[in-house]
């Protein structure tokens, strides 16, 4: 073998080891360097929950899938002392179905729901005014891992110990299906 036919196969495997290596090692693809505020207008800072297993929902309080607290509230319940968090962003994109204020929507939750789980302040999960947060989740150029688009309220994303986001699951998926429970429960 010659000397440049090596220098190119040490080349190659160099490239490809970083380009595995940093898909999910940059700062950039963590959830952890996210300040948001909550419900309450408090600073949450998401570098606080680092060694837990994040789900991140939009909701909304009247919307078909609004039921949907209930199992967020169960499935929270069920693992909150095994690392895991739920964090939910109301959003009013869809139909209008998030009126309210956050103070409204906190009430809501409370009241009908007994969400336990935190609550952010509303926002927005799509189009020119998408959030910062959202707008990591849904590009895999700021994530590191896919693209997506939030096509309704109730889509849940998975993020890991790590603050590195998983997959996601469609609002028609309930929150304790296969996938987000398997999840969880590292199977």
């Amino acid at each position: 073998m010659s000397k440049l036919t090596i220098l190119i196969t040490l080349g190659i495997v160099v490239f490809f080891l970083f380009a595995f290596f940093t898909k999910k090692g940059s700062p950039s693809s963590s959830i952890h360097r996210f300040k948001v505020k909550t419900i309450d207008g408090q600073v949450f800072d998401f570098s606080s929950l680092k060694g837990k297993k994040i789900l991140v929902v939009n909701t909304a309080s009247k919307c078909g899938f609004t039921p949907q607290y209930k199992q967020l509230e169960e499935l929270y319940e069920k693992y909150k002392d095994k690392n895991f968090v739920i964090v939910g962003f109301p959003c009013n994109q869809f139909g209008g179905q998030e009126p309210g204020s956050n103070s409204d929507i906190k009430e809501f939750c409370t009241r009908n729901y007994g969400v336990s789980f935190m609550m952010m302040e509303k926002v927005n999960v799509k189009g020119d005014s998408i959030c910062e947060l959202y707008k990591w989740l849904t590009s895999k150029d700021l994530n590191g891992v896919e693209s997506s688009s939030v096509k309704w309220n109730f889509q849940k994303y998975m993020i890991d110990e790590n603050g590195f986001l998983v997959d996601y699951v469609l609002s028609f998926k309930k929150p304790d299906c296969s996938k987000i429970t398997k999840w969880i429960e590292g199977k």
